[in-house]
């Protein structure tokens, strides 16, 4: 009778434990998708400041010249808000309509910030820390694979050469000069793991050999030949997100600067 009674007291304890269990993931899966909702709209926001700036801000005559000046007019209001922006990406017909930032002294940063600083699951799309947005060969950009299309999420329809032919073209600008990216390549591979492509290393060539190496490597692991290729001299970007198709994998797509 008493093992009977203990039994039950047993069973109820590891009911409410299961329960307790179940409402705290619960509280957490509403909360993320609260927080994802609420974020989207802080772009929305933060997109519409860039949308309603004025092209041009002509200076008067007799303002002395003084740094940050050389920002595009439609990027000031932002950059004044948080120095960390380093520029603009967009693709047509997409989500993909977001500030890029860097922060060199605390990689990552943004992979869990929102462009106010404070926490967010969704991040904003950012710049590997050891690229110098000036003069690096190869700009990283990252950016959370979010559901819905939302953040770098939408590079999935990359994964489609039909998605491909009709959006072969970036958007990037920096805060001083916009510009235009062809697509070259787009592959998958798996991060951190000596069987994958660590593409994430290549940031500035040493010579054209290195450079040719890695558009090379990038165009034999595309999905797909876009017939287009980079030399060296040119201007690229990276862009990568998570890819669920295997433990760590990365969706990539790899883009040159149209001069």
């Amino acid at each position: 009778m008493r093992i009977k009674k203990y039994q039950s007291i047993i069973c109820m304890i590891t009911a409410v434990c299961l329960l307790g269990a179940a409402v705290f993931c619960g509280f957490h899966i509403y909360h993320h998708y609260i927080q994802i909702d609420e974020q989207t709209e802080a772009f929305a926001k933060i997109a519409e400041v860039v949308a309603n700036a004025p092209d041009e801000e002509p200076l008067p005559e007799d303002k002395p010249v003084s740094e940050g000046e050389d920002i595009l007019a439609k990027y000031k209001e932002l950059y004044l808000k948080n120095e960390d922006m380093a520029g603009w990406i967009s693709i047509a017909d997409t989500t993909i309509n977001y500030p890029v930032m860097q922060s060199k002294d605390k990689p990552n940063f943004y992979l869990k910030h929102n462009f106010e600083k404070s926490y967010s699951d969704l991040g904003v799309p950012y710049i590997q820390e050891n690229c110098n947005i000036a003069s690096s060969d190869n700009l990283v950009l990252y950016g959370h694979h979010i559901k819905g299309g939302r953040m770098f999420g939408a590079l999935e329809n990359y994964k489609d050469k039909k998605f491909y032919e009709k959006h072969k073209i970036i958007q990037f600008d920096t805060l001083t000069e916009q510009g235009e990216y062809e697509i070259i390549a787009v592959f998958k591979t798996i991060a951190y793991n000596s069987e994958g492509y660590r593409y994430y290393d290549f940031v500035d060539a040493e010579h054209e050999r290195e450079f040719d190496a890695y558009v090379g490597k990038c165009k034999e692991i595309a999905l797909y030949d876009t017939g287009v290729t980079a030399e060296y001299g040119d201007r690229l970007i990276t862009l990568t997100t998570c890819e669920y198709s295997a433990k760590n994998g990365r969706l990539v797509v790899v883009a040159k600067k149209i001069n």
